[in-house]
């Protein structure tokens, strides 16, 4: 089990790009995203004021069924595709910028260790 964890931890940090990027600490992560749980949920299926976080990584932009998404990231989604390390790094860095439009997602992470951090924690947490 605590292989299969670390290759698939490996998996994602080798998918990313960017010195940052690649050295984002999952543990450290976990307590950032303590700043997130007010809207999305990372480890059930389950909407909140934004939609959960469940496998994000490598999943398409704007594709949870049951979530009302706004119209900016509805029409970003086609080109931003499936989400990756680099773009979630773009997107939480400043989400209304990155979809080049209005976003309900209002909240951003200046800071690029925290994003990588939480995108590193986000991928941990793949099935």
């Amino acid at each position: 089990m605590k292989f299969k964890f670390v290759i698939a931890v490996a998996a994602a940090l080798g998918a990313m790009s960017g010195g940052a990027l690649a050295e984002g600490d999952a543990a450290k992560g976990e307590k950032v995203f303590k700043k997130c749980k007010a809207c999305h949920t990372e480890t059930e299926e389950k909407n909140k004021v934004g939609p959960h976080l469940v496998g994000i990584v490598g999943r398409k932009a704007a594709s949870v069924e049951g979530y009302k998404y706004g119209k900016g990231i509805t029409e970003a989604a086609e080109k931003i595709g499936e989400w990756d390390a680099e773009k979630l790094a773009a997107y939480l860095e400043n989400p209304k910028d990155y979809i080049g439009g209005q976003s309900k997602m209002t909240f951003r992470l200046k800071k690029e260790d925290q994003r990588a951090d939480v995108i590193a924690y986000l991928a941990s947490l793949a099935k």
